[in-house]
């Protein structure tokens, strides 16, 4: 069975290496490993005998190469080791590391030929996409479809809220009500929950949703609810499971609540949760389960109040509806030549959404329909078809022809999602840079970014439906989730090709016999993980850690592994107070290590044996970090790609920066020099910016927009300042000298500035931010109606935030014609000026921020305050912020403009939340987060409301 390529992809390139003339490799080495070469291209129907071997010649050659000293691997082939030529020579002329290398090139030789001679030779075909393959954007609307087939938004709405009880006012549905939903795998029963809990969760007090999951920790589930339901108390870590129960139910025992507990296995866990919720306090509180056994059903429901809501699969409609949606994206229909096959391959998904999903995924192939040969095969491969009684070994097997379907770079990369607990939402770039460092991307021309090649896996793994995007409030997809059906198939077939091992405590997880490459350690059961970690023989070949918060406890000591490539810590304390801090003074050790996770982990301080480090790609010290300085030896990482200290805001040393050619990401960094600013023109690959700059000056600003004239393959660029006396002339600078280049889509600045250098961009050229998607200013000098009607043609925009400070025009018109696929809409101008949306403004937005100046509407005769919000702005859904400017008003005036708004937006027929911040008057220097909310209660309200 072909599962994984084992190290087969980053093993090639290495074997090409020792090909080298620089090696001076004996004649019958060089050979051998030619041989070696040609010999692992063409295995591919063997691939699964001999992936042990592969790792181990990798092993070989990765302590081969670390022998050599001052080593630099940069990524691409050309020129590789020139640097080091005489040092290479002068290593193999003592024969020592030379006789090594061709005595276990021998060994492995024979083991090769031994599978060899029984297999025929087939050439790997490794796909290898450089051009940019974007998400589907039919995938969107497609689980939009499928939700509303699945249920609340369709012809099961009735029903559900039926059972629900929502309406009336009589005792009934005031008593606490149960609801479960039952039925097998893939059925939608999640999706179905989650679209009750949108529509519904406003007329709760609190509401929380929490997946359980087949092994649950009863301790962390307890946990989520409470912090979901908005009591994230500091002690809730050290409680037991009877401490969490009584803790729950006082926090609820006088609310309205709504809460969904999703994907219950057992019937003793339920027990444990349900005793939380025992007595009901008659408020209406309302408690939903999901669950595919129908005994475990019955036990959430024992009361008579209590119902059961079985699901159903799609009809036949629904689910032709559903398939042809996918694969015929135009809506001209099924051809005629693939209707019968069409009609055969849903009679055996049996009316299941996953299945139906994930079968049309597989067929569907971009602007093409793959051939009907092609159906046929799938057809014959889906066996009897889905039941009841069959549904999990039929899904099963369903999942696996999509998942065969696959080319081997991408299986190799789902199966890495084996490592994340079920349910995780995992990030999107967390996981391309874990692929990245452990060599499962592959790029073909020099220079390409691997992150690049790696966001088109993701997007592929998408575009297939074997991982389910989430998208963010802009409708880009920043992380996803592996359905718990596709979690359960990779994890078989990890375990199968001793991929990884999941360490958690239950089941299998505690038999750690034979070779591990990869350990996942979770949080449950750490005192028997940390006894099967000390009994683990072959750790010193682990590749890949990945520990899940308070599993860092049991970590092993870091010297006992000799070729890990990734140390991911996210979220695990390693702060002050932490004994675990001594766990990373071994760091030094990992001389293979690609990977460092350290975001969310308190670290004070890098050891200097950070400079070991010398093949490192990513270091991660993002958030909750509290380091002030990088140390010395950090100049050595010369093949960085990935450096996050946000928001350390870490200074770093002359020198550092101009080493770190490869970077490609580069985030917190804090610039007071001006040598470090020019240094910043030497990272010519840098795609993403965040720069802070300290007691700035001129000099400074022109070193640094001398060095970003440089940086033209930048997407994203943040820039902060604390000095607010000189931050104003970096703006015009950058007006003044520099070009955006043409994919800029993000530019951030929280300094004082004017817009001039944004008009400028545009006027010269619109195509310079025909990319641009998110554009935040949060001191802008002042506002006019051209620069509103300049920006508002930017046709890629999402995302507008800006705040002024000197208004002087006192009406911004919104007009119809503007801003037309933005999302989020945010323009503070204080209290000098009042905002008017035109019929069809913003036809796409779903959360609007505006600011209106009391004082000034009256003035202008806007006494009814009418901002142009009844019957307009139709997609609102997410809210509506109000910054309403009571300065120089009378209370009167100003509790009448507060009443006039509240009204306006209660009648928008898509009742979004609201706020409307009251401000008497904001400080100087005070931000937009920093609004208050002060009661209006002076006869008149000081007009000292203007701000800096």
């Amino acid at each position: 069975m072909e599962v994984v390529t084992g190290a087969m992809g980053s093993l090639l390139p290495k074997l090409g290496q020792l090909l080298m003339d620089e090696y001076n490799l004996h004649k019958r080495v060089k050979k051998d490993v030619e041989f070696l070469r040609k010999e692992l291209e063409s295995m591919h129907a063997a691939l699964i005998k001999v992936r042990e071997i592969s790792y181990n010649m990798e092993d070989v050659v990765d302590k081969f190469l670390i022998r050599v000293e001052g080593i630099q691997q940069p990524h691409d082939n050309t020129g590789r080791f020139k640097e080091l030529k005489n040092k290479m020579l002068g290593l193999f002329k003592k024969g020592k590391n030379h006789h090594r290398i061709a005595d276990a090139i021998k060994d492995i030789k024979e083991q090769l030929q031994e599978v060899a001679a029984r297999r025929d030779r087939n050439k790997v075909v490794v796909a290898n996409p450089t051009e940019p393959i974007a998400i589907d954007p039919c995938l969107r609307a497609l689980y939009a479809e499928a939700t509303e087939l699945v249920g609340i938004y369709g012809k099961r709405d009735q029903e559900l809220m039926r059972l629900l009880s929502m309406e009336g006012d009589d005792a009934s549905t005031k008593r606490l009500k149960k609801v479960s939903i039952v039925g097998f795998g893939g059925l939608g029963k999640t999706t179905l929950a989650r679209a009750v809990y949108e529509k519904i969760k406003g007329d709760f007090e609190c509401r929380a949703f929490v997946p359980v999951g087949q092994n649950p920790d009863i301790k962390k589930v307890l946990r989520d609810i409470l912090i979901d339901l908005g009591n994230p108390h500091s002690d809730l870590a050290i409680l037991d499971a009877n401490q969490l129960i009584k803790k729950l139910h006082d926090f609820l025992e006088n609310k309205r609540y709504l809460v969904i507990i999703d994907d219950i296995w057992d019937e003793k866990l339920w027990e444990v949760i349900n005793f939380a919720f025992s007595k009901g306090n008659n408020l209406g509180s309302r408690l939903i389960t999901t669950t595919r056994d129908f005994d475990v059903s019955k036990s959430c429901c024992s009361s008579d109040d209590d119902s059961t809501y079985k699901m159903e699969p799609l009809s036949t409609d629904d689910s032709r509806r559903l398939f042809h949606k996918r694969i015929f994206p135009d809506a001209s229909g099924c051809p005629s030549e693939f209707q019968q096959v069409s009609e055969d391959i849903l009679k055996k998904c049996g009316g299941v959404p996953l299945a139906i999903i994930t079968i049309a995924s597989a067929l569907a192939s971009g602007q093409q329909v793959k051939p009907k040969h092609e159906w046929d095969i799938m057809l014959q491969s889906l066996g009897s078809g889905l039941t009841e009684d069959n549904s999990l070994v039929e899904m099963r097997r369903i999942l696996s022809f999509s998942y065969y379907n696959l080319p081997s770079h991408l299986k190799t990369c789902l199966l890495y999602l084996c490592i994340y607990p079920e349910d995780s939402t995992i990030d999107r770039d967390r996981l391309i840079w874990n692929w990245v460092a452990e060599g499962f991307v592959h790029h073909g021309d020099p220079g390409t970014s691997l992150f690049l090649v790696g966001l088109n896996y993701f997007n592929q793994l998408i575009n297939r439906s074997m991982i389910q995007p989430i998208y963010d409030s802009l409708g880009q997809v920043f992380a996803c989730r592996v359905h718990d059906m596709v979690l359960d198939l990779i994890c078989n077939l990890s375990h199968e090709a001793k991929f990884a091992k999941l360490l958690d405590g239950t089941g299998d997880g505690m038999s750690l016999h034979g070779n591990v490459r990869r350990l996942s350690i979770q949080d449950r059961n750490k005192d028997h993980q940390g006894m099967a970690l000390r009994n683990l023989t072959g750790i010193s070949r682990v590749r890949s850690i990945t520990i899940f918060t308070s599993a860092i406890n049991i970590m092993p000591a870091l010297s006992r592994f000799e070729v890990l490539r990734v140390l991911d810590l996210l979220d695990c304390n390693l702060g002050k107070s932490s004994s675990l801090q001594l766990n990373l003074k071994g760091v030094g050790h990992l001389i293979h290590l690609r990977y460092l996770g350290l975001a969310g982990t308190k670290i004070r301080e890098l050891s200097a044996e950070i400079g070991n480090l010398q093949f490192l790609e990513v270091l991660d010290l993002g958030y909750n970090c509290q380091l002030d300085e990088l140390p010395s030896t950090f100049f050595k990482l010369r093949r960085l790609i990935y450096l996050n200290v946000h928001p350390c805001k870490v200074v770093p040393t002359p020198g550092v920066l101009q080493n770190l050619s490869s970077i490609e990401v580069l985030w917190g960094i804090l610039v007071s020099l001006n040598i470090i600013a020019q240094e910043l023109g030497n990272l010519t690959r840098l795609r993403e910016l965040e720069i802070h700059f300290k007691n700035s000056s001129l000099d400074l600003y022109e070193s640094f927009v001398k060095s970003l004239c440089n940086l033209h393959h930048i997407e994203s660029l943040c820039i902060y300042s604390k000095s607010s006396e000189t931050s104003s002339e970096l703006m015009d600078l950058l007006g003044e000298r520099w070009v955006p280049p043409v994919h800029l889509r993000e530019f951030v600045s929280e300094m004082p500035s004017q817009l001039s250098a944004l008009r400028g961009w545009i006027k010269r050229d619109p195509s310079n931010l025909s990319n641009l998607s998110k554009l935040i200013l949060s001191s802008v000098k002042e506002v006019q109606q051209e620069d509103v009607e300049i920006i508002g043609g930017l046709l890629s925009l999402r995302r507008l935030s800006i705040r002024s400070t000197h208004q002087t025009q006192r009406r911004l018109v919104i007009r119809a014609d503007a801003f037309r696929c933005l999302i989020d809409f945010h323009l503070n101008c204080g209290s000098a000026v009042q905002i008017k949306f035109e019929p069809g403004a913003l036809p796409r937005v779903e959360e609007v921020g505006f600011s209106l100046g009391v004082r000034v509407a009256k003035e202008d005769g806007n006494c009814g305050f009418d901002l142009g919000l009844q019957g307009n702005l139709l997609s609102l859904r997410r809210g509506i912020w109000v910054y309403m400017y009571c300065g120089g008003a009378r209370v009167g005036e100003a509790r009448a403009a507060e009443a006039a708004v509240t009204h306006a937006l209660e009648a928008h027929p898509n009742h979004p939340l609201f706020l409307i911040d009251m401000i008497p008057y904001i400080a100087e220097g005070a931000h937009a987060d920093d609004l208050c909310e002060d009661k209006v209660d002076d006869e008149e309200i000081s007009d000292d409301e203007e701000e800096n």
